[in-house]
């Protein structure tokens, strides 16, 4: 039996991480925390917005680690010098290799009911790419539900209709009354 999710994104932490799963009517979002999984459910004719932001410690992701390699490569270099300038060579690379993957990404879902801070995905540039295929299923999701207006022809509202049901007639008759017998 083939399931209806199909896994859209994965973020990974080191007590679990968050799976999301998408589907003609729900977004899932599976958030495992060590040995216990919590699931949330929102559904796409609920959904009022998905915002995706950097976050504010990427920055600290780049420079602290980087920091750390250069300095331990800098105590090391009296020592022996190729162990430090491969320590320093790490530290650049990691500054380098964030640099290069953009900063990390913090988001919130907010529906009818509720807004919920679940990361998305784990960079912002990946993030765009969950959003445009969030943002297809959602059209298809209310696109089944809005109707398009037809026009209204200045025909049709501005002659009255000749043709009369049973059911309007005395209704009609009805409301003519009425307003006779108040007075107007």
């Amino acid at each position: 039996m083939k399931s209806a999710f199909r896994k859209i994104s994965r973020v990974g932490s080191l007590t679990g991480g968050t799976k999301w799963y998408l589907s003609e009517d729900c977004l899932l979002a599976a958030k495992r925390m060590m040995y216990a999984v919590e699931y949330r459910r929102f559904y796409l004719r609920d959904v009022e917005s998905i915002v995706v932001w950097p976050s504010r410690f990427w920055l600290l992701r780049l420079i602290i680690p980087g920091l750390l390699f250069a300095a331990a490569g800098a105590a090391l270099w009296q020592v022996n010098s190729t162990v430090g300038a491969i320590l320093v060579g790490m530290g650049l690379a990691w500054m380098l290799w964030e640099l290069a993957l953009g900063p990390t990404a913090a988001s919130r879902v907010r529906t009818t009911g509720a807004s919920v801070d679940l990361p998305l995905a784990a960079r912002t540039r990946r993030a765009h790419k969950v959003l445009a295929k969030i943002d297809a299923a959602i059209r298809a999701a209310r696109g089944g539900v809005e109707q398009p207006s037809a026009p209204v022809s200045e025909r049709q509202s501005a002659e009255p209709s000749l043709e009369t049901s049973p059911e309007t007639a005395p209704a009609t008759a009805s409301i003519a009354d009425a307003t006779k017998t108040n007075g107007s």
